[in-house]
């Protein structure tokens, strides 16, 4: 699977968030369940001073260990963080600047995605194991394209 390496500055990602890990039998609906509340409950609507249309799937506070848990977030960019009387309803995630390895995946939404992720985990990268992201550059489920970001040590 091709992939460039990119250095990306720190992004201010806001959103909506839950823990879960690989194994975990739940972790489709948990993922699921957040990307339908962002949608549906009006959460991406609601989110001020997005940078732009582009929702993430962001995947930190994790290790090597496929086993342990890890945060998902589900959030766009913003140019700041929301205002605090708003901060409640928010999770607010900072993407690290840094060098990423971005690869450019076609296709279903969700298949697409999985495969990819499937195949990346079987690469040989230095991994930095602190934030890695899915940015969706449009809303298309079956002729969507994405880009996977890896964050490299």
């Amino acid at each position: 699977m091709k992939y460039e390496i990119v250095t990306l500055e720190e992004k201010i990602a806001v959103g909506l968030s839950a823990r879960t890990n690989n194994l975990s039998p739940d972790m489709g609906a948990v993922i699921g369940g957040l990307w339908n509340r962002f949608y549906n409950e009006g959460i991406y609507a609601s989110i001020p001073k997005k940078t732009n249309e582009k929702a993430l799937g962001i995947y930190t506070d994790f290790t090597a260990d496929e086993k342990a848990d890890y945060t998902t977030v589900v959030a766009c960019e913003t140019s700041e963080e929301p205002p605090q009387e708003t901060r409640g309803q928010y999770t607010v995630c900072r993407i690290p600047a840094g060098r990423y390895a971005r690869f450019i995946v076609h296709g279903d939404m969700v298949q697409a995605v999985a495969a990819a992720w499937q195949e990346i985990w079987q690469m040989d990268l230095p991994r930095a194991f602190r934030c890695d992201f899915e940015e969706y550059q449009n809303d298309c489920m079956d002729q969507a394209e994405i880009h996977i970001y890896v964050g490299l040590k």
